[in-house]
């Protein structure tokens, strides 16, 4: 799992968030799945890029997760940065052996709708580009809803983070 706070379970006990919930589920399987969260808070999609080949050769995982973007997005980088470090990710999980997933965010409003349509293209093109698996959107369900939402409106609480395995699980299990 290679993502920001949204992974790294910002603000709640690690045990709480979606990443901690979902390996639960996986260790139950047979053969059972190991997890590594390699998620931390503020991660941009080229600090992300730039730790995976480590990572790869470390864990040589058979499925990477991929939820990067949302600083980028947050921070008004340019969109075609984010693509191509999506893309030089994606290439290299796959290169490694690996399949993988690619979890999409949304941005607030106010960040207009040519950009957060751009957005939503680049996570779409990236995924189309290299027939990976796309959740379009990871906080779906769970950003709109104020009581699942931390105060800063960005991260979920840990009453929302279920929701957000749940989300994640349907795109998730046909890969492992």
């Amino acid at each position: 799992m290679l993502g920001d706070s949204l992974s790294a379970a910002h603000n709640i006990p690690v045990e709480a968030g979606w990443v901690h919930l979902l390996e639960a589920r996986t260790s139950d399987m047979e053969p059972a799945w190991a997890v590594v969260n390699a998620s931390i808070s503020g991660e941009t999609s080229l600090s992300g890029r730039n730790r995976l080949p480590a990572l790869l050769e470390k864990y040589k995982p058979g499925v990477v997760v991929i939820e990067l973007g949302a600083n980028d997005g947050l921070r008004g980088l340019p969109l075609a940065k984010l693509g191509e470090n999506l893309d030089a990710m994606i290439a290299a999980s796959v290169k490694a052996g690996s399949k993988v997933l690619l979890l999409g965010i949304e941005l607030p409003i106010n960040y207009g709708p040519q950009y957060r349509d751009g957005l939503r293209a680049v996570y779409r093109d990236a995924a189309a580009k290299h027939r990976v698996a796309l959740l379009p959107f990871l906080l779906d369900g769970v950003a709109t809803d104020p009581s699942l939402m931390q105060d800063d409106g960005l991260h979920p609480t840990a009453k929302g983070e279920p929701r957000v395995a749940e989300n994640v699980w349907p795109a998730l299990k046909p890969l492992l």
